[in-house]
């Protein structure tokens, strides 16, 4: 079974067991959280797609910690105007560990 749910305005489709990276959540390593923004549920032939959601769906994940990303480097510059600024800064996101999926 899988689904595909939305959170920090990405999509991803997830099963049981996978372990995902969201945009970071305010909630402590160990807790459950539960994604109610279900917009597909599948398994097999037998799909349900939601407009937009899927009614009485809902994933339930722990979250197994707190990060921050690789470095994302902004590079501007101008030719000819001696103009260069190097700017960068690192997401933090929430790993969360998919426990089970309600359809």
């Amino acid at each position: 079974m899988y689904a595909v749910v939305s959170s920090g305005g990405k999509q991803f489709r997830v099963t049981v067991g996978q372990t995902i990276d969201v945009e970071k959540l305010d909630v402590e390593p160990g807790q459950t959280v539960t994604l109610e923004q279900v917009l597909m549920v599948g398994e097999g032939d037998n799909v349900k797609v939601g407009k937009p959601t899927v009614k009485d769906a809902a994933v339930v994940a722990t979250v197994v910690s707190h990060g921050l990303k690789r470095k994302a480097i902004i590079w501007h510059y101008m030719p000819k105007q001696r103009y260069r600024v190097k700017r960068g800064w690192r997401q933090s996101f929430t790993r969360l560990h998919i426990d089970e999926i309600k359809e």
